[in-house]
């Protein structure tokens, strides 16, 4: 399923993680194991029997927004450089509410020296609201 953003499989994807389902290993408030000075602001693991780019599973942010929201399932996706590994790949927004997006760029924004990334939106925010 890996395909450019503009092309991204929106539908599958979300199928896909209902049907894996999604290991969380580092919920809100813990920090990475490597470089313990990152806190993850909202829950964060992968999507279960996945491959991404970096020979991981395919990472996913944990939202949450409640069952029937416009913000349920599958509400965008971070395209992000990784400085520090030297590689690409796309990370998804899960039950993601407005504001859990705009923590979730920031996050991964903050020292674009290490990491950086684009947020592509699933649908317009405004709807998110």
């Amino acid at each position: 399923m890996s395909a450019p953003l503009d092309r991204l499989d929106w539908e599958g994807w979300e199928a896909l993680i209902r049907a894996n389902g999604i290991t969380l290993d580092r919920p809100r408030g813990s920090t990475h194991p490597a470089f313990p000075e990152i806190v993850y602001p909202i829950d964060y693991g992968y999507v279960n029997g996945t491959t991404s780019g970096d020979a991981q599973e395919v990472d996913v942010f944990v939202g949450t927004a409640p069952p029937g929201s416009t913000a349920h399932g599958l509400v965008a996706a971070i395209v992000t450089a990784d400085r520090r590994k030297g590689d690409r790949e796309v990370k998804l927004l899960w039950n993601c509410t407005p504001a859990e997006i705009y923590v979730v760029n920031g996050f991964i924004n903050f020292d674009r020296t290490l990491m950086e990334g684009t947020l592509v939106m699933r649908r317009a925010m405004r709807g998110l609201w």
